[in-house]
């Protein structure tokens, strides 16, 4: 039987703070300069490389995430 106070098994495992990592992203159409965001996904891995679709004027991306140890995303485009 646990009580409300006990500390958490899992805490040891997975500390407060793990698993916080960037979800979206700002970015700029190296097309057609308009600014918009998008969402990323962290559980893909650090390291991502993968083709989208400008949602404004819909020339191909090449969209490449770096997720830092903090949890940041660093984000680069190119045309494709």
């Amino acid at each position: 039987m646990r009580f409300a106070d006990d500390p958490d098994p899992l805490d040891a495992d997975f500390p407060l703070g793990d698993g916080t990592a960037d979800l979206e992203a700002a970015v700029v159409c190296p097309y057609c300069a308009e600014s918009v965001s998008i969402m990323l996904d962290p559980g893909s891995g650090a390291a991502q490389e993968y083709v989208e679709d400008c949602p404004v004027c819909c020339h191909p991306w090449l969209v490449s995430v770096r997720y830092l140890a903090d949890g940041s995303a660093q984000v680069y485009l190119a045309e494709s």
